[in-house]
């Protein structure tokens, strides 16, 4: 029987909603409702809470409910959950290959910023010996 991931993959509604979470911290569905409104005007309350109370279930959120109003927060890092989708993606659409990914992602454009990023996490990451000298 295949192990359950530690980190569920979340739907694309439920991404979003991450999306809006992850830099609150916490908040409870109207918090979360009135955040998602500024780029979504026509997502409902009622939407935002059903969908909250799944993800509770699937266990994307956890749930304080010593209030109220329950107030919900990630169950799991964004940087954890964007990792397990990326390894996901590269499985599924590139073979594994790190490399057709990454090739594909700078085919599509990239600012100049983005670029000089990019350079520079890749001069910082070059392989260095026991003593610090670069090879």
């Amino acid at each position: 029987m295949p192990r359950k991931p530690d980190t569920p993959k979340p739907t694309p509604a439920e991404l979003e909603l991450l999306q809006v979470l992850w830099p609150m911290a916490s908040g409870t569905a109207k918090q979360v409702h009135q955040e998602m409104q500024k780029t979504k005007p026509e997502v409902t309350y009622a939407t935002v809470l059903r969908l909250m109370q799944i993800m509770h279930g699937k266990g994307l959120l956890v749930r304080d409910e010593s209030e109220r109003s329950h107030v919900y927060a990630p169950a799991h890092a964004q940087d954890s959950v964007e990792s397990n989708l990326l390894k996901d993606l590269m499985q599924r659409a590139f073979a594994g290959s790190a490399k057709a990914l990454v090739l594909a992602a700078l085919k599509t454009g990239i600012s100049k910023k983005e670029r000089e990023e990019i350079e520079e996490l890749l001069r910082d990451d070059k392989p260095e010996d026991k003593a610090g000298v670069k090879k």
